[in-house]
């Protein structure tokens, strides 16, 4: 299989046509995030099933966030998310009812909650993320670390630019 195919299996990822007056290399870029991305979305309910059967999709990213940066308030976790107050309310709600987190008032604050993984909810969500680094690596075999630590650099820049 050449280069230039992807198995995707929508038959969607066609080479741009030469001549279009389109720039190439931004067709190029939008194309292979189109299938990153519908890759990615794919196995996200994969990983939060693996954390827990009842778990959405969507929590998986507040859990990671959350084991990333300790506790946090749920207005800044809802912000850096990019959703409301009532849906991340809804969301925390059913994580801390699944057993995975947990709420306490803040000290700072009272009227506001601080929210924190529970140890089980900690132990769950690193067996998956283990598991999702050992894929990385395997797919990722025969890179040279070197190719991988610019493959991280270069998303992280495209992700800060993404934020502003």
């Amino acid at each position: 299989m050449g280069a230039d195919v992807h198995e995707s299996g929508t038959g969607s990822e066609a080479e741009p046509t030469a001549g279009s007056g389109v720039d190439q290399e931004f067709l190029s870029l939008e194309r292979e995030l189109a299938v990153f991305l519908r890759r990615a979305r794919a196995t996200s309910g994969e990983m939060s099933r693996a954390v827990h059967p009842d778990l959405e999709a969507a929590a998986y990213g507040l859990l990671v966030c959350l084991d990333e940066w300790g506790v946090q308030r749920a207005t800044d976790l809802a912000a850096y998310i990019g959703v409301g107050k009532a849906t991340m309310s809804r969301q925390l709600k059913a994580l801390e009812e699944l057993g995975l987190v947990r709420r306490e008032q803040d000290p700072v604050d009272g009227r506001a909650f601080r929210i924190d993984l529970t140890e089980e909810g900690r132990e769950r969500l690193r067996r998956v993320r283990d598991a999702r680094r050992a894929t990385y690596v395997k797919k990722l075999d025969g890179w040279d670390r070197r190719e991988v630590a610019e493959l991280a650099r270069l998303l992280h820049q495209f992700n800060k630019r993404a934020a502003e």
